[in-house]
């Protein structure tokens, strides 16, 4: 069995963040993110089966980046 200072660091899991944490990080409202989701714009996001629609952190990243070079 391994011990705890043999054990490979791991790396924090991709987080799910709720819709209304990744739109305050983009810094536009519920309307926006709607308007651009229906024109194929904006991060791609998931319905939970709990029915949340969640961003995962990595997505949102990308499309942070993708906003601060255009």
């Amino acid at each position: 069995m391994a011990t705890p200072s043999s054990r490979q660091r791991r790396f924090p899991k991709d987080e799910l963040l709720p819709l209304s944490d990744a739109l305050e990080e983009i810094g536009i409202s519920r309307a926006t993110w709607y308007r651009w989701r229906n024109r194929g714009y904006g991060p791609e996001a998931k319905r939970t089966p709990s029915g949340r629609i969640c961003v995962r952190r990595s997505v949102l990243d990308a499309f942070k980046d993708e906003l601060e070079a255009a």
